[in-house]
């Protein structure tokens, strides 16, 4: 399988540009290419599937089992996996789940995407620390990124000539290439209506300023990995309906595909258009940015209603986003209450935003996600008030316990932590 990891040493260098540009160059040449995405982003991998029209996994080293990673990892065309944060940063204590655990684990090269838009010559000794961190790991090449002209660009290879790491490519700064973001990342990408036009433009920057030839040189000499089927997790209900819309974009794909691979139905609707819950065993309700649309989804009478009324006959789980829809009251950053579909005694805000952010160890005895789970939390808003039943007992990265997390109440559940994979 050939196959490259686009990293860095630090976040803000450029990876999700170069990752983009590459992917989109290679499918316009007519190359079979598909992308992933270390860590547990929701938002990148949508970018990677406009870029080159294959679906995108996430690989989470943390959360993950190699069987799991290799199973998604394998397939035809030349996988480019993009990193998170810096290659070798993981979770506390040492660092576990970082990038660098991928590259070993699929024996991928490295490209190192460096930020020189501030630095010379101290290109050189960056680098080669880098290169000569790990033994287990190659780093294969690097990337010089936001480079301000023809002698700055002189300057930087001359200093890289002799550590014996091949410069790829120095790609100029473009101010177009920004991507406008909010407080969980990137805008998503249906949410661009210039998303082909971005892309395209990213991907004439490589085609102009990197050597694909030598990229793709670098991606054949990945090892070879055994075709491996990995763990299918067996889908919660066998009718689930997903709200789906900008509200509600954060399902993991690897969690469906097991729950159709294993003859589950997946039943998509959209809370923002009001629609009705349709009939299901389970009602699931994802992560997002409702608190975007609190006002809109307030005033959808017909989704609330008809969610009330699931949750008589149905079990009701929301995660993150899909908890606070299920509390009483979802307070917007200007400080504008606005009722929910209070299913749970929970009141949240984003007036006063805090935040949370780690893997978590999560274990419950109740609901349609009993047992031990993998999982991580990242979000600003806060808990203003919840009674009732704890959810999950929950431990940190380091096994450290923590406060119980969540609420359920009847047939309905939720918390803040995003479930990954069986523990």
């Amino acid at each position: 399988m050939p196959g490259l990891l686009i990293a860095a040493p630090s976040s803000g260098s450029g990876k999700t540009t170069v990752t983009l540009g590459l992917l989109r160059a290679w499918a316009r040449r007519g190359v079979a290419v598909r992308g992933a995405k270390s860590g547990p982003d929701y938002i990148d991998p949508r970018f990677h599937e406009a870029a080159c029209g294959a679906p995108c996994f996430n690989l989470d080293a943390w959360a993950m089992g190699p069987d799991r990673i290799a199973a998604l990892a394998g397939g035809p065309g030349t996988l480019v996996v993009e990193g998170a944060m810096g290659l070798f940063d993981g979770a506390p204590p040492e660092g576990r789940g970082a990038s660098a655990d991928l590259a070993r684990m699929l024996g991928l090269p490295v490209v190192l995407v460096v930020d020189a838009a501030r630095m010379a010559q101290s290109v050189a000794p960056l680098v080669a620390g880098f290169a000569g961190f790990d033994p287990a790991l190659r780093i294969g090449g690097v990337i010089l990124n936001r480079v301000g002209s023809p002698r700055h660009e002189a300057m930087l290879r001359r200093a890289l000539s002799g550590i014996g790491v091949k410069v790829l490519g120095a790609v100029p700064r473009d101010a177009q290439l920004a991507h406008p973001s909010r407080h969980l990342g990137l805008v998503q990408a249906h949410e661009r209506p210039d998303l082909d036009a971005f892309l395209d433009r990213a991907a004439d920057l490589v085609e102009g300023h990197l050597d694909l030839d030598g990229l793709a040189a670098l991606a054949s000499t990945a090892a070879a990995m055994p075709s491996c089927e990995g763990p299918r997790l067996s889908p919660p209900a066998q009718r689930i309906a997903l709200a789906q819309d900008r509200a509600f974009a954060f399902a993991y794909p690897h969690l469906l595909a097991d729950w159709r691979a294993r003859g589950a139905e997946i039943l998509p609707f959209s809370p923002l258009a009001d629609e009705a819950v349709p009939k299901a065993d389970l009602v699931l309700l994802p992560g997002g940015y409702p608190e975007l649309h609190a006002g809109r989804l307030a005033a959808a009478d017909t989704f609330m209603q008809s969610l009330r009324n699931a949750s008589e006959v149905s079990d009701i789980y929301g995660e993150c986003g899909g908890y606070m829809v299920l509390g009483e009251c979802l307070t917007d950053a200007e400080g504008r209450p606005h009722r929910m579909a209070g299913l749970l005694r929970l009141s949240t805000s984003f007036a006063t935003r805090k935040l949370h952010l780690g893997y978590r160890q999560v274990k419950t005895a109740q609901g349609p996600f009993a047992g031990a789970w993998t999982a991580h939390e990242f979000h600003y808003a806060t808990t203003v008030s919840a009674e009732g039943d704890a959810l999950f007992e929950a431990r940190d990265a380091e096994g450290m316990e923590l406060p119980p997390m969540g609420l359920r109440e009847g047939r309905v559940c939720g918390s803040f932590a995003h479930l990954i994979d069986r523990a």
